[in-house]
């Protein structure tokens, strides 16, 4: 439950600043769409991937990356697991 307090406070604070700053709001809602799917994607990735050997830390690190990045984070960061990098 307090995860989700926090979740909620970091969205508000986020929205509180481009509305302050009047940056537009359709940026804002772009921006949490592909952090949303890029973060359902991680997690789907971790429990397929578990099963072929493929595992991905979830950590704030890749949590940022697929937050602003999206898809294409995940993608970057699965090839870089299957290098070694992560």
């Amino acid at each position: 439950m307090t995860n989700l307090l926090i979740i909620a406070a970091v969205l508000l604070g986020i929205f509180l600043l481009f509305k302050i700053f009047g940056w537009s709001i359709k940026i804002f809602i772009k921006l949490l769409i592909n952090a949303v799917i890029g973060g359902v994607i991680l997690v789907v990735v971790n429990l397929v991937g578990g099963l072929i050997g493929i595992t991905l830390p979830i950590n704030w690190i890749t949590c940022l990356i697929t937050g602003i990045f999206g898809v294409p984070g995940v993608i970057v960061l699965i090839i870089g697991s299957l290098v070694g990098c992560v």
